[in-house]
Formats: structure tokens, sequence, C-alpha cells
């Protein structure tokens, strides 16, 4: 409801004028309930992305408490621009799905030193950047199809939440059972993936903060997420020190009660200004990384900041955002400063919708939520203190609502619904969001040609379907030629 002022209200205020509130129908008060509305949401992040790039990575990732202060860092100095340059009410951090990406993609899966992994990061960043101030960023939102970018995200949030269920023991590898004896194969075949060994105090500590965040997120308590990780972390810690027992299976922090917390680090800051990803993997595969993570972020962000905008009506007869320019700037300078900081990409928040819910109009909010994350950089090693098992069934309930566009998607048609499956099933299953990508791109465009319609696919998804064959075939062109 718009605030009535009398006409007696003083001038406003010089706070007032530079961030327009009056004019957008605000006020400093709900502006500051706003921005900390946002951050309550959102600083959940705050620990998960720790436990994702430092503790999930098997010790191949940065240090823990280092990228817990770079996680903060960057989400204050970013939502900080955001407000101060594009004045809207919009926050930034490390985005859920670009650290999983970059984790288990890149470091676990492709063997990258996560230095190099953060190079590619900055490298897609800078590259949108350029994008922005060309003006292409917006011209190639059409060159993808509408279905295959929704299913892009709901991928993403299907791999996020398969290494939920993994990270919390209700899902596991199972061992191999076969062998071979006189030539012959002995044993029986066991599946990808089989139910968890549902014993133990890890899986409770699981269990209990799963079903704990689901009950205050459907009581619509605010920041649901980080109080369940706080809870359950301290529930953890509990049993540790009464029965002395592992609270968590994953490597790296085991729950145990430290006698002193480690100091804030700012170790991996500029870390990630390594570029030898080009060198380290073959041309071709390098190119389609580092364009799988830039389509991932770019297309997140533009469906976050349309999203908001419609919510608070700041579209135009156009359904466009005005000065969504400076917005996007913002955003492709933050992906390349997450890359520098060693944090991974750091992107617009969804979450900011519930500041905007709150009244929030203007990048005063921003601002607030800016500063809320730079003071909890004084936090930061609270986060060595967290289990992998207290932030899975955060990763679970974020996967859940990136999961929600599947109800947009069409599957009806075989040339919709096929490259759309493909793209959300290839993911988790194969703990790679390029090859799930390429996937969706190949058979997308193959089906427009061989039904005569060749015509409807721009140019560029000729374009980059063609690198997505090249680079699934690269193994068998080195088995037929030596390479």
């Amino acid at each position: 409801m718009r605030e009535q002022r009398a006409t007696t209200d003083p001038p406003p205020s010089a706070l007032e004028r530079f961030f327009q509130v009056r004019e957008r129908h605000s006020s400093i008060g709900t502006e500051v309930r706003g921005g900390l509305t946002t951050f309550v949401v959102m600083s959940y992040i705050l620990f998960v992305n720790p436990v994702i790039l430092a503790v999930l990575t098997q010790g191949r990732g940065p240090d823990v408490v280092a990228t817990a202060t770079m996680t903060a860092l960057t989400a204050g100095v970013m939502t900080l621009l955001m407000g101060l340059y594009a004045n809207y009410p919009l926050a930034l951090a490390p985005g859920m799905g670009l650290n999983a990406f970059v984790a288990f993609d890149l470091i676990v899966g492709r063997g990258l030193p996560w230095q190099t992994a953060m190079g590619v990061v900055f490298i897609e960043g800078a590259i949108i950047t350029v994008l922005v101030l060309t003006g292409f960023r917006e011209a190639v939102l059409w060159a993808i199809p509408l279905n295959l970018k929704r299913a892009i995200g709901v991928g993403i949030g299907f791999f996020i939440l398969f290494i939920g269920l993994v990270n919390a023991g209700f899902v596991r590898v199972p061992v191999e059972t076969l062998s071979v004896v006189d030539g012959r194969v002995v044993g029986q075949p066991s599946p990808p993936v089989t139910l968890g060994l549902l014993t133990g105090w890890p899986v409770f500590v699981a269990v209990f903060g799963l079903f704990f965040t689901a009950v205050l997120l459907a009581r619509r308590v605010r920041g649901a997420l980080l109080l369940g990780i706080v809870v359950t972390t301290l529930v953890a810690l509990a049993i540790h020190a009464l029965t002395g027992a592992d609270v968590s299976a994953a490597p790296g922090v085991q729950g145990a009660l430290p006698t002193q917390l480690p100091p804030i680090s700012f170790a991996t800051f500029g870390a990630g200004l390594n570029l030898d990803i080009f060198t380290a993997l073959p041309l071709i595969s390098a190119v389609l990384i580092v364009f799988s993570i830039m389509l991932s972020d770019f297309f997140d962000t533009m469906g976050t900041v349309i999203g908001i905008g419609s919510e608070a009506g700041w579209l135009d007869a156009q359904g466009r955002l005005p000065n969504i320019q400076r917005v996007l700037l913002v955003d492709g300078l933050a992906a390349a400063f997450g890359g520098i900081a060693s944090a991974s990409s750091v992107t617009t928040y969804v979450e900011s919708a519930a500041g905007v819910a709150e009244g929030a109009r203007t990048g005063l909010a921003s601002v607030v939520t800016g500063l809320l994350f730079l003071v909890a950089i004084v936090f930061a090693p609270l986060a060595g203190l967290v289990p992998a098992e207290a932030t899975a069934p955060a990763l679970i309930i974020v996967g859940f609502y990136m999961a929600a566009v599947l109800r947009d998607i069409e599957f009806v048609k075989l040339e919709e619904g096929l490259p759309a499956l493909l793209t959300i099933v290839v993911m988790p299953v194969t703990y790679s969001i390029t090859d799930g990508i390429g996937a969706g791109f190949i058979m997308w465009t193959f089906l427009r040609v061989v039904t005569g319609r060749w015509r409807e696919v721009h140019w560029m998804m000729y374009v980059v379907s063609a690198a997505f064959l090249l680079y699934f075939a690269l193994a068998l062109l080195r088995s037929l030629f030596g390479w």
C-alpha cells in the first residue's frame, strides 16, 4: 500500500533524493526493512558455498574459512554496487548451481586445480561484461529456445538436489561387486545409485535438518534455510560433545569442537586470475566449459531480473526493465569479481524478491543488504563448524525451488520435450552441467533439421551444437588418430 503523505511533509533528504525513494512510493524505513529481509533469506549461502567449494571437493578446493570470507566479501561489494549504480533492490552472491558447476564439474569431475576453475569463472564474467557493453547480451537472449533455457535451470536444480541427497546419506553409489574369474564375469551388477545406509549420527543429523527446515518453510518463517543450517549444526556439535562421535561422513570438517576458531582469511583473493584453462584441456573442451558456465549465469540472471521486475511492477508496456543495462553490467562484473576472489560466479539472487515483497523499491535496500554481508565477514570462521549434513537439507530445498520451472516446460511435442528431458536428466547422472546442456542443444537442433524446420534454428545454435558434437567426439577422435 502506498504511503499517504501530507502536503506539509519535510523536503526529501539527500539520501531520499539520491535513491529516488519518494518517487518510487517508498520510505527509508521500508527500504531498511526490505534490505534486512533480503539478507536474512539469502544468508544461507555464507555456509553453503564454503561446504560445496571447500569440503565436498574432497580436499581439492580452496580453504573453508577463506571461501566463507570471500563469499561475504563478494556478496557485500557487488550488492552495494547494484544499489548505488543501478538503484534496484537486487542482491548478489555466489550462485547456487554455478558453485556446483565449479566444484563437481571442474574441480572433482575434470581434476582441474581450483585456481584454474576460478579462472574459468573470471573469464566467463569478463566475456559477459563485454557482451553487455556491446549490447549483445540482450540479443543472445533470443537465440536460445525458451524450453531449453527453462530446462537448464531445472537440470541444475535436479543436480543440486541430487548432491544434497548424496551428502545427507540418503543416496549412495554402491561398490561394484563384479569380478572376472577364468575369463567369466562373476557377481551381480550394482545399480548406479541406491538407498543409503540409514544408520549412524550423520544420517540422523541430515534427517533432523531436512524435517526441521521443511517445517520452518511450511510455516513461512523468514530465513528458514539459514535458521535450519544453524540449528542443525548446533544439534550436530551437541551430539559430538556428548557422545564423541563424528557427526559428518563427508571429508573435511568432522563436526569436532575446535579449541579455537581460525582467523579470517583473505588468502584466496586473486587466485582466480589463473587463466591456464586453455592449456590444461583441449581447446574445444575449454571453450565449451567457459560457454556452459556463461550460459547458466547468463539466463539465470535474466530470468531473475525479469521475474522480480514483473512482481514489483517495474516493467514497461513492452515487458522491458528500465535501465536493465546497468543491472546486467553489475551482474557481469560480479561474475568476474567472484572468479578473482575464488568465491565462484557472483550473480543476482531470486531471494531479492523477499525484500521487494516487504516494500523495497530502491537501491537503498541493496545498500543495507550489502553492508550486512560485509559485517558477516567477521563470522566467516564459523563456517568451519558446519558439517556437510547440516547444509544438505538446504541443497535439497534449493533444488526443489529451482525445479519449480518444470511446470512451464512443454513436454507434449517430441521436438520440444526430448531435448529438455535430456538436458535435465543428463546433468545429475553424469555429474556434469556441460554434458547436460550439450545433449539438449544437439537434440534440439537435430530434430529441427530432420523435420524440415531448419530455418527456425538461429545460426548460433548451429555453431554451438556443432561444437558440442566435437566435444563429445573428442575421446573417439583421440583413439582413432592418437591425439
